[in-house]
């Protein structure tokens, strides 16, 4: 597991906002985990439909741990902001995949990656409100953006209905962007200092870079050729 990626020194000055902060200290993260050699070759349609359960199979582990930690935030009125409904992605993953491979069939291994992932989840996202909101924001916000674009190559490229990709579909959320917008206004409503929210900042690194050590994990399984 890599360690966190260094915020840049021009974003940490006490004024800057926690969304803006964010955005700013993980865009090479975020593009590195997008040029990783396994979402591009999904992305391009060049994997078997395997490829793409195996990825949801790794999803249903993530945000089942992501989604432990809301009842306890949910408890908190500072922290229950950043919990909202709809949001949450364990039951359309667990749908996806009874769509895809049967209610009874076996779900594909947990990867070593994987684990960590749900390690480093475990150990913060119950326990501080930064460390939540650091992968909240990395992985709800995506959803709510690149995720749409992956939904409608998964379903041109692969023939998927819309039974087969809730992972991305937001029922509540019809209009992504206002939603996007009053989310970073959430996250910048949280009372943190300057160095805390830095804190933040360094995990939602963290976060992009566990995530890409999954594609990792996943591209050495499957290769362009394994599509019939």
């Amino acid at each position: 597991m890599g360690a966190p990626m260094p915020v840049p020194t021009p974003t940490t000055d006490a004024g800057t906002s926690l969304s803006a902060l964010l955005r700013s200290a993980t865009r090479a993260a975020h593009s590195s985990a997008e040029r990783e050699p396994f979402v591009e070759q999904l992305m391009r349609g060049e994997l078997g439909l395997d490829a793409y359960v195996d990825l949801l199979a790794q999803h249903r582990h993530v945000y089942a741990a992501l989604e432990h930690a809301d009842g306890l935030l949910r408890a908190d009125p500072e922290s229950a902001e950043l919990v909202v409904d709809g949001l949450a992605r364990s039951a359309a993953i667990e749908a996806d995949l009874a769509t895809l491979l049967g209610p009874t069939a076996a779900r594909p291994r947990v990867l070593p990656e994987t684990e960590r992932y749900v390690a480093r989840l475990h150990e913060v996202v119950g326990r501080w409100v930064g460390g939540y909101a650091a992968h909240a924001y990395t992985r709800y916000l995506g959803d709510l953006s690149g995720g749409q674009a992956i939904k409608a190559v998964l379903q041109r490229s692969y023939g998927l209905p819309a039974a087969a990709v809730g992972f991305y579909t937001f029922a509540t959320i019809p209009k992504p962007k206002p939603f996007k917008d009053e989310y970073r206004a959430r996250l910048d409503r949280l009372r943190l200092d300057a160095d805390e929210r830095v804190r933040v900042a360094e995990e939602a690194c963290l976060a992009f870079e566990l995530n890409a050590d999954v594609f990792r994990g996943l591209g050495r399984t499957h290769r362009p050729s394994a599509r019939g």
